[in-house]
């Protein structure tokens, strides 16, 4: 349950690339360890709600206001990512850069139901 009742949706959590699983096995692999998940989370449409009712995959989420906020940071992180990529001395290179980059529009795309 939420602070609003009984809510059916699945929604995505606020910030939205912490909850990607790449971010923690990068993580766990680099520190050799695992934190514990979350059992509430808070989401994109401001509402906490069980970790449980929370996904990444534009699929599954069903919250329309989740949805949006989702697609809004993944051009976000679209747009850092490739100013990244350009960067002199930048960690990643920029066809490295423009992969991630392509991946976080995809995934905006995907989010919007187009």
């Amino acid at each position: 349950m939420n602070e609003h009742g009984r809510d059916p949706h699945i929604h995505v959590e606020a910030k939205v690339a912490r909850g990607d699983a790449a971010v923690r096995n990068v993580l766990a692999s680099t520190f050799g360890l695992a934190g514990d998940l979350p059992s509430v989370a808070d989401t994109g449409c401001g509402l906490r709600v069980p970790y449980a009712m929370t996904s990444p995959r534009p699929d599954s989420v069903t919250c329309l206001a989740c949805r949006e906020h989702a697609r809004r940071e993944h051009l976000r992180l679209a747009e850092m990512v490739e100013r990244l990529g350009l960067m002199p001395g930048s960690a990643i290179s920029g066809a490295e850069a423009k992969q991630a980059a392509d991946r976080h529009r995809d995934l905006a795309e995907r989010f919007s139901g187009n």
